[in-house]
């Protein structure tokens, strides 16, 4: 099995861009770091496992575990595992929605240190019988996260810096160049590339500077047919 890492560092990362990233966004709560944050969390999961799951298992630790329960933090999730938004009116009751569409949800609360060192730490992993995934975060206030630990199609990521990251899984090794290509042409900042390969499979992760445009992401949905790119 042949598998190798290729990062490269390509700029500074500054996580707040603006005062709103403090304040926090509109949401249900009661809570940005434990409400907010945590359904941001869950619609990480919802974009890389790209469908509904029939299991769910997600792990708490440190602050998440001991208070996830009365701070919004299990449904908050779950909603964003089923794609909701944070202002969505479905959100309180994400838990029960998600039942009812026969999903097995199982929430742990882990002891001892987060392995991504945040108190606000979940672990997610998602599964329908024929594939899974897996995505760590933290929520980092005002309903910023950050996702530290990614596992899909077999390749595990480990994430350095915060989100809007690209990642692109495909049997072409020249897919790289085209999504730089289009990177290019729309001015898009890349701040750190990584690349994985194993079995004849190609994975590519770029984490860029500021939310896609809708027209970049037009260019990288007229690319799916050749690669399977998911937009974080």
């Amino acid at each position: 099995m042949n598998m190798k890492l290729v990062p490269v560092k390509e700029k500074r990362v500054v996580n707040y861009k603006s005062c709103f990233d403090v304040i926090g966004p509109v949401m249900i709560g009661p809570s940005s770091s434990h409400t907010a944050g945590a359904l941001a969390i869950g619609t990480v999961a919802n974009k890389l496992f790209q469908g509904l799951p029939k299991k769910v298992v997600v792990r708490y630790y440190e602050s998440f575990a001991e208070t996830h329960k009365g701070h919004g933090t299990d449904f908050a999730i779950i909603a964003g595992i089923l794609g909701f938004a944070a202002d969505d009116s479905r959100v309180p009751g994400a838990i029960e929605i998600a039942e009812s569409k026969g999903i097995d949800i199982t929430f742990l609360e882990e002891a001892g240190d987060s392995p991504a060192g945040h108190p606000n730490t979940a672990d997610i992993y998602l599964e329908d019988g024929n594939r899974n995934i897996r995505t760590m975060g933290t929520s980092v206030g005002g309903g910023l996260i950050e996702i530290k630990h990614i596992e899909i199609d077999g390749f595990g990521l480990h994430l350095q810096g915060p989100l809007p990251v690209i990642i692109a899984i495909s049997e072409r090794d020249d897919l790289e160049f085209i999504l730089r290509r289009i990177f290019k042409q729309y001015n898009v900042e890349i701040n750190n590339f990584y690349s994985l390969e194993k079995s004849g499979k190609y994975l590519y992760q770029f984490d860029v500077d500021s939310q896609l445009s809708s027209d970049v992401q037009k260019e990288l949905r007229n690319s799916s047919s050749a690669a399977n790119i998911i937009i974080l």
